[in-house]
């Protein structure tokens, strides 16, 4: 990802100076105090990461009655399972989730910005904002996901899902072949923020 959609070697420090200035200026106003940043950063880090993602899909693979509902009602899927509190709140107001199928591939862009799922995929990784992904992903998503790895045969249909402060998607990839039996424990590792971005196929080689 990181050759194809570089970014200039000091962008975190110049996006920490930013951050450190603004956040200075809203402490200056008393717009929030001088812990307020660092603890919703620790509940993003530590709360809503990709192990949400992960046990979901993980659950979807070995349950189909639950990847049903979990592609009509997202949320009450979700709600079902042993997740940490707030699955609902910032960021996962309207999260829905397609499944990928034989002859069917989904692909989760934001062309407009950089909406994301963060409760089940934490927070969104730098090409995924970036302008030339999102505009091309949009146009040519076959061509794109090539070019990241992932050719698709020419009779499989892509379908990009375009997320917004409506609608925050996410994939639940194939199951991979050979995990018969196996855990959810042992599938959750198979699974990768890629994956349920749709850029990338679910195995130990995704």
């Amino acid at each position: 990802m990181s050759e194809l959609f570089s970014y200039p070697a000091d962008r975190e420090e110049s996006s920490a100076a930013r951050v450190r200035a603004l956040e200075g200026l809203l402490i200056e106003k008393g717009v929030l105090t001088g812990s307020t940043v660092d603890k919703v950063l620790g509940y993003f880090e530590s709360e809503m990461t990709p192990l949400n993602g992960k046990k979901i899909v993980a659950r979807a693979w070995v349950d189909p009655e639950f990847a049903r509902l979990l592609a009509e009602d997202t949320p009450r899927a979700i709600a079902q399972l042993d997740l940490p509190d707030g699955m609902a709140g910032a960021e996962g107001e309207h999260i829905a989730a397609v499944l990928n199928e034989p002859g069917v591939h989904n692909l989760v862009i934001c062309s407009l910005c950089s909406c994301f799922p963060w409760p089940v995929l934490g927070l969104p990784p730098y090409w995924y904002k970036d302008p030339v992904f999102r505009a091309r992903a949009a146009r040519e998503p076959r061509v794109v996901l090539a070019e990241l790895g992932l050719p698709l045969d020419d009779d499989t249909e892509v379908r990009v899902w375009d997320s917004s402060g409506h609608s925050r998607w996410f994939v639940v990839p194939s199951r991979p072949e050979g995990t018969e039996g196996w855990s959810e424990e042992q599938l959750a590792d198979l699974v990768t923020t890629e994956s349920m971005i749709g850029v990338a196929l679910a195995g130990p080689a995704a």
